[in-house]
């Protein structure tokens, strides 16, 4: 009996060592860097009342901490991108207590630096209106650059809501979508 034991031990022994080393490894990946990643992108949401489709994706470089300086890199997929845009209208929350600087808004297209003819912060509407000099085409990647985000002080989650304007004599504006945004406590 103790012989047929010690042969099964043997032959389970590398899975063992295998669930030892696993465990090991995944204590030390639990640290600072998976948190730091788990605060700068957008995890799952549920229970947000945003459809699944309608939310967009976001980085925050600087890790999403209170009443600090952060960039918020707000994406929309080439999929929602269904009409040129004259004009990108982003308005979010009044309980949203941070600050931007509209000198410090980048657009990017298919990952190049477009040209802006102005960017503006109606603080107290709560709305950053980004005017690109050239519309820009249907069917683009787009990325939002907002550097030097003061955050608020307190953390929460926050809905930007994102609508564009085509360009023309009569410009339509239109829905593409919501980043919820998520600032730590």
């Amino acid at each position: 009996m103790q012989r047929l034991l010690s042969q099964s031990f043997k032959r389970r022994l590398p899975l063992l060592k295998l669930l030892s080393a696993f465990a090991a490894i995944s204590g030390l990946l639990a640290g600072v860097p998976a948190i730091s990643w788990a605060q700068s992108n957008p995890g799952l949401t549920l229970f947000s009342g945003v459809k699944g489709d309608n939310q967009l994706t976001y980085r925050l470089d600087f890790g999403g901490q209170p009443n600090t300086i952060d960039r918020y890199r707000l994406r929309i997929s080439h999929k929602k991108m269904k009409i040129a845009v004259a004009q990108f209208v982003i308005s979010y929350p009044e309980y949203f207590k941070g600050s931007f600087d509209p000198k410090e808004v980048e657009l990017r297209v298919k990952d190049k630096k477009v040209s802006l003819s102005d960017a503006k912060w109606d603080k107290e509407n709560h709305v950053i209106e980004i005017f690109p000099k050239e519309a820009v085409p249907a069917g683009s990647n787009v990325e939002i650059i907002l550097s030097q985000v003061k955050n608020p002080s307190f953390g929460g989650v926050f809905y930007f809501n994102c609508s564009v304007q085509s360009p023309g004599d009569v410009p339509l504006s239109r829905y593409l979508g919501t980043w919820i945004i998520s600032i730590n406590n």
